[in-house]
């Protein structure tokens, strides 16, 4: 109870990834579900505002009262935002992305081997500077031999 440390929940990467892949088709099955309540609301008072207050009565957009042409247009909108949910992310989903990655990432390793292969043809490396490259790279860290672990601490190196 007043222990400093903390109970947290431990949940590992692909339930975290399962939670949260859940939680945001719910957000967009509920923004949908939100679309079209409004949707209905507003056909509606478009309805009402022209036919029984009779707000533009004579106002038409080709041969159509003008709320039947707003209505139209919020419809096609509503389709397109009903295929984005139930459409486009089912078949799009998250293997989807998975396997795009995955095939991307194997093409992208595919092309480095090519280059890799092209260097090492067009530049080959001799057997004498890749000693001679170890070698300095042995000189950069000096060990317990090293001039630098002599007995003498505050004597120069180069005397």
């Amino acid at each position: 109870m007043f222990s400093k440390k903390k109970n947290e929940a431990k949940i590992d990467a692909e339930q975290r990834e399962l939670y949260d892949n859940a939680r945001r088709r719910m957000l967009q099955k509920k923004r949908l579900f939100h679309h079209f309540v409004i949707f209905l609301i507003g056909a509606v008072f478009l309805i009402v505002l022209n036919v029984v207050i009779g707000y533009q009565e004579n106002f038409k957009i080709l041969g159509y009262d003008w709320f039947v042409a707003a209505i139209l247009i919020w419809a096609f909108l509503f389709l397109i935002h009903f295929f984005n949910v139930f459409v486009t992310s089912s078949l799009m989903g998250k293997e989807w992305e998975a396997k795009q990655m995955e095939r991307l990432v194997n093409k992208q390793k595919k092309k480095i081997a090519e280059l890799d292969k092209k260097v090492e043809k067009d530049y080959p490396v001799k057997k004498s500077e890749q000693t001679r490259d170890t070698d300095k790279t042995t000189n950069l860290n000096p060990g317990p031999e090293s001039p630098s672990s002599s007995e003498n601490p505050d004597k120069p190196l180069n005397t």
